[in-house]
């Protein structure tokens, strides 16, 4: 039996009074949740909220991290460095990283390992355009994303990663994948697993949905067969948002 993981992806907002305002009502709120909790703060609040999150049973993560320990990597961030402020996760692969920074397969692919390497987890992000969904090519895209950001990733590694299947013109449009399209692609991916690691590594793998996810979905997307979790956004910035989807159910 999967366990489900909701994850809050803060992307580039709050200060770090703002931030530890929201850390300090999600720590009271969901201190009787039964399921996994990860916050993704920015950077610069990342030792701010994690000081609050310390000793909860909600992790802290990073955004990105950087695909070298360190160097001359000007405005980059060593996941060394997330590591000394605590940080337990990292999401690699955003649609925002892939699509507004152009950052390609292989390039994840390194990031998703050097974070293995120093202990941290992962949360992988797959998932199709508009233009490739309308194609017919969501499959394909999302395997292709799969099978190419976990290259070189040991079976006995698997365990620390969570892929996140999010369409990207699901992000932040209102717009959202039926619960019967996004347990498709949740079922595809999980074969995709399967082929590459075995039917029981296919069937502990976390797949969390990302696009659009509201305390109106939450529960209708969760009942699916193959979705394990949320990795919210816009509803994760707020607790009076995001509390009602961590207690789904």
């Amino acid at each position: 039996m999967r366990n489900y993981y909701i994850a809050g992806n803060w992307k580039m907002h709050k200060t770090r009074s703002e931030a530890a305002e929201l850390a300090k009502a999600l720590v009271a709120q969901l201190k009787d949740g039964k399921h996994k909790y990860l916050v993704a703060p920015t950077f610069t609040s990342l030792e701010t909220v994690g000081a609050i999150v310390k000793g909860s049973n909600i992790l802290l993560g990073a955004q990105n991290c950087a695909p070298e320990e360190q160097g001359a990597h000007t405005g980059e961030v060593s996941v060394l460095q997330l590591k000394d402020l605590g940080v337990q996760a990292v999401i690699l692969g955003h649609s925002e990283r892939r699509h507004i920074y152009k950052e390609d397969d292989e390039f994840i692919n390194k990031k998703v390992k050097l974070a293995l390497k120093h202990g941290l987890e992962v949360i992988l992000c797959v998932g199709e355009l508009l233009e490739e969904r309308e194609a017919g090519r969501a499959e394909a895209v999302c395997e292709t994303q799969t099978v190419k950001g976990l290259a070189g990733v040991a079976a006995g590694d698997l365990g620390r990663i969570t892929i996140a299947y999010e369409p990207v013109w699901a992000i932040g449009t209102g717009k959202t994948a039926t619960p019967e399209d996004a347990d498709a692609i949740h079922a595809y991916i999980r074969k995709v697993v399967g082929k590459l690691y075995g039917a029981d590594a296919a069937q502990k793998i976390i797949i969390q949905y990302g696009g659009s996810v509201k305390p109106e979905n939450a529960a209708q997307l969760m009942a699916k067969e193959n979705i394990d979790g949320a990795l919210v956004g816009g509803a994760a910035l707020k607790a009076d948002t995001f509390v009602p989807i961590a207690k789904f159910g």
